[in-house]
């Protein structure tokens, strides 16, 4: 099959776009002008430079393609109001579906998230089933632009599109250029964090998520989700792990009425101040506290998918690829 992959010069996009060749696939990246395809040079790919935000570039990128796999997820670092990120979020994704509807494709995977998964009240693992009936009453910017893409792409699908959602659980890996996920194991490295939320959470290694991926162009339903798991944990197991490997003492836990102060403050110097980016943004607010465990039976029984790295593993790697990029000091 002849796949394409936009966000490749990203973490889970990377790990796809590898993903791809060891499964035997042509592999074209989508890129833009300005992309570094020196972060690629491990990869064997034909180029197609197209924007998410141009519709004609885009059709042309996909002519000679059987399938595209969007990694090009929202990730957010600098403090917008949630409102702008949803805007800007679905705008870039309804010129991708367009162009989509013009191009002869047999498959198209969207990356979503967990977060975007609905908490079930009596604690058990969630599952691709648990949807929000409404936006959430939580603002949060992250949670509001993945919940809104993530019914975006439902309602393209039931208009046609043969649109497969593939959703990693919380990712960490090699090729975290961000950081995204990543900042917590480099804030914990690094002792920058003033403490880290509690909560529940599913992690799993990048090459997993970026095999999931393929795993859903090549077999995937349009129309349905489906969830790529590893290893169920709690934010004290993984802060745990994290001190280990890196060799530093444990972060104090904050209660989520603190974090979200330090929030505050630390958004008012950057935006008022021009200080530096928040170390506690929304956004890992929102990965570190609106986390739960989840249940990847669905992909396991439909797709073949297994986790193949287990959690010590999965820090370690990320770990070390962030030592030798020169990110933990």
């Amino acid at each position: 099959m002849r796949i394409a992959v936009i966000g490749a010069t990203g973490m889970i996009g990377h790990h796809t776009a590898v993903s791809v060749l060891e499964r035997g696939h042509d592999l074209t990246i989508i890129h833009r002008a300005s992309s570094n395809l020196e972060k690629l040079s491990d990869l064997t790919f034909h180029s197609a430079i197209a924007d998410l935000s141009d519709e004609s570039a885009l059709i042309a990128a996909m002519t000679k393609v059987d399938a595209v796999i969007n990694c090009a997820a929202p990730y957010p670092i600098e403090p917008i109001p949630w409102r702008e990120e949803v805007t800007g979020s679905l705008s870039a994704m309804d010129c991708f579906y367009r162009a989509c509807e013009q191009s002869d494709l047999k498959k198209i995977v969207y990356l979503g998230g967990a977060i975007a998964l609905q908490k079930r009240k009596n604690g058990t693992p969630a599952d691709e089933r648990d949807e929000y009936q409404q936006a959430p009453s939580n603002k949060n910017p992250y949670l509001q632009a993945k919940w809104a893409m993530d019914e975006q792409a439902i309602r393209m699908a039931k208009q046609g599109l043969p649109i497969v959602i593939g959703i990693p659980s919380m990712t960490f890996g090699e090729f975290d250029y961000g950081p995204s996920t990543g900042q917590l194991l480099v804030g914990v490295a690094n002792q920058s964090l003033p403490g880290y939320v509690r909560g529940k959470r599913n992690v799993i290694y990048a090459g997993d998520a970026g095999l999931g991926l393929v795993l859903a162009c090549e077999k995937g339903q349009a129309g349905e989700r489906y969830l790529f798991t590893g290893t169920n944990t709690s934010m004290d197991e993984l802060i745990a792990i994290m001190s280990r490997i890196s060799a530093k003492p444990k972060l104090k836990t904050l209660p989520l009425s603190v974090a979200k102060i330090v929030s505050s403050i630390q958004t008012f110097k950057y935006k008022r101040l021009k200080g530096d980016l928040p170390k506690v943004s929304d956004t890992a607010i929102a990965v570190m506290s609106s986390g739960q465990f989840l249940d990847g039976s669905k992909a396991r029984k439909e797709l073949g998918f297994e986790a193949t790295h287990s959690l010590d593993e999965t820090i370690e790697k990320a770990y070390k690829w962030f030592v030798d990029n020169g990110y933990i000091k």
